[in-house]
């Protein structure tokens, strides 16, 4: 297959551009040809795949960005034809045949009280989705949860949906299984939008668990730790704040992941820890939570009290058998997107 995929970002610099990153190159691997659009490559490019950087374009307002970054791969392609290229965006765009949507819907906004529903912003935004949407023959959500919501609030775009390919995973370094202390272990959290992971409730859990744990650590991953300092006043030690981390060389020293998002589309970080064999105690709105295992962690409403929280993360502390290792390779999301691509090609979804 002739396959043009569009980002503006390309390279592993994210949870969406990684998904793209990985999913070209396996795509590449698997003997299909493969081109890029985007802004920049933020990586060394890979053999095999032609990349055709536009140039950066001011990232605020966003709409606005989104909009430009349209248009000029409109003009790109004017200019450099494509006949038989399959185009799969990631993007805001209006000429593709497939698009992936790696987050929620804006139409979310329609739950919002009146008055933050009228302005520029928000009505463009809204006629870009909507716009995208329209244009695909598939349209790939990539989790449940995303499925649910782009169902719900386009119901008349729900037979071009596909089944949802969520994200693989590298295999990496295992944690080595061992009995946590019963006065101490390591807590871990990451996520660089660190208010909408739920950190500040990450941080109530486990001053909560340090009165039986004393020597119970909290490992945050991602926010610059001028941002979170301030949760931690009055503690006396007990938290290690490692900033931004490119690579996951933390997660085998965990003893637990704690991810209660508010909002996650997904959450790589969360399979990325049960490839590692940490256990994982997250909130329902979580993307990944369907991937989740009885034997792997605990799922919890959003809007579960203090004490069950607790209580979820003190039960994996204690555990006495390592969890299983998760494994969905990007060769197996690859193989996933060759079905749609063919099904897009066929015409099965329009």
């Amino acid at each position: 297959m002739k396959l043009l995929h569009v980002v503006r970002r390309y390279g592993p610099v994210g949870g969406m551009e990684r998904y793209v990153w990985e999913l070209t190159r396996e795509l590449a691997a698997l003997g299909h040809q493969v081109e890029v659009v985007c802004e920049r490559c933020h990586a060394p490019k890979p053999d095999g795949i032609a990349i055709h950087e536009l140039g950066e374009i001011r990232p605020r307002p966003r709409w606005l960005s989104l909009l430009r970054f349209g248009r000029r791969v409109e003009r790109w392609l004017r200019d450099n034809p494509h006949p038989g290229f399959l185009i799969h965006s990631n993007e805001r765009l209006a000429l593709h045949d497939v698009t992936t949507f790696h987050g929620p819907p804006f139409a979310t906004v329609r739950e919002m009280p009146w008055w933050k529903k009228f302005s520029l912003r928000v009505a463009m935004q809204l006629y870009l989705e909507r716009r995208e949407l329209s244009t695909a023959c598939c349209i790939v959500p990539n989790s449940d949860v995303i499925s649910r919501m782009l169902a719900h609030y386009y119901p008349a775009q729900s037979e071009r949906l596909t089944r949802p390919v969520v994200p693989g995973v590298k295999p990496g370094e295992l944690r080595p299984w061992h009995v946590v202390p019963a006065n101490g272990g390591v807590i871990g959290f990451v996520g660089k939008e660190w208010r909408r992971k739920g950190l500040p409730l990450v941080v109530e859990i486990v001053a909560q668990l340090r009165r039986t744990r004393p020597e119970l650590e909290l490992w945050v991953a991602g926010p610059a730790c001028e941002q979170v300092e301030y949760l931690f006043e009055g503690w006396q030690g007990g938290y290690r704040l490692l900033g931004w981390q490119g690579e996951a060389a933390y997660l085998p020293k965990l003893d637990v992941l704690l991810h209660p998002a508010k909002a996650e589309p997904y959450g790589m970080v969360i399979s990325e820890a049960m490839a590692a064999q940490v256990p994982v105690v997250l909130s329902d709105v979580c993307g990944a939570a369907a991937q989740v295992g009885a034997d792997s962690g605990t799922v919890l409403p959003l809007n579960a009290p203090l004490e069950q929280w607790t209580a979820a993360v003190e039960a994996q502390l204690s555990r006495v058998q390592a969890p299983p290792v998760f494994s969905r390779s990007w060769r197996e999301v690859a193989q996933e997107y060759e079905t749609i691509y063919q099904q897009c090609s066929d015409g099965e979804m329009t």
